[in-house]
């Protein structure tokens, strides 16, 4: 198999639709106007009420949403930014991404990291734990569990599914992406990413893993495309921009698309 060096590694552009303030009819028309704008990857996120505005007001969750996406959609992958581990047993979870990644035709991708929200574990009756004990969870017993489960399922999955780590903890998160993930999401400046990612490749040194295997993602925000060139430059290669409901504005989107049309072309 060749790898392509994170410099190789195409630019992709993916969009993340906030379930929050929105009726569902809404959220659906906004990843079908999505997919028709040329966007790679449309992800929601896992939280059980809105992280922003009201926090009581209308929101949906995350898996249920994902296997509807599967059957509107025709291209884009789609996946959570990020699932919250400690919401459902880790066998469970596998379980559905394979479905959902069935019913996509081999379009998942399964975004995972620590949790983080406590109103969510509150409200739904989670332990909250502590920083370091949701993320040990995470790396020690629901990452190996999905794993395994993952590779005893019948039917298999359409595709090795691609397994997104969110995050940028140093000693653990880093650590536990080297080991398991194919996408890595982390957010920062450029000299934050560019520490991360310096760690990063030392953890994926003691495995002996070539850290260019692992697509760079972080998000995007306005017309600001100046700063995603620079993260470009350290290895970063996957760009998502958030939109929240009622109406989900996507007019800024078309530019992205054309700056990644763009970049893909001076690399080709």
């Amino acid at each position: 198999m060749v790898v392509m060096t994170a410099s190789e590694k195409p630019i992709r552009l993916g969009i993340q639709l906030q379930p929050q303030h929105a009726d569902y009819r809404s959220i659906r028309d906004a990843v079908l106007r999505a997919e028709d704008l040329g966007v790679d990857i449309v992800f929601n996120w896992d939280h059980f009420f809105p992280l922003s505005g009201d926090p009581e007001g209308k929101h949906f969750e995350c898996w249920t949403m994902l296997g509807a996406w599967a059957e509107q959609t025709e291209r884009v992958e789609i996946g959570a930014l990020v699932t919250g581990g400690g919401y459902r047993n880790p066998d469970l979870l596998a379980d559905m991404a394979r479905t959902v990644d069935h019913i996509s035709g081999g379009r998942l991708i399964l975004g995972i990291g620590g949790g983080w929200k406590e109103k969510d574990y509150d409200e739904f009756g989670y332990e909250f734990g502590s920083p370091g004990s949701r993320l040990s969870l995470l790396g020690n017993e629901y990452l190996p569990r999905m794993a395994a489960r993952l590779k005893v399922g019948n039917p298999p999955p359409v595709r090795s599914i691609p397994v997104l780590i969110g995050g940028g903890g140093e000693r653990k998160t880093l650590k536990y992406v080297a080991n398991f993930a194919t996408i890595w999401h982390a957010f920062g400046n450029l000299a934050t990413m560019t520490h991360k990612t310096s760690v990063l490749a030392e953890h994926c040194s003691v495995i002996g893993r070539d850290p260019a295997e692992i697509e760079h993602s972080t998000a995007a925000s306005g017309t600001d495309t100046a700063a995603a060139d620079a993260l470009v430059g350290v290895g970063f290669s996957l760009f998502t921009i958030s939109v929240s409901g009622p109406d989900y504005d996507l007019s800024h989107i078309p530019s992205w698309v054309a700056w990644r049309d763009a970049r893909n072309g001076t690399r080709g």
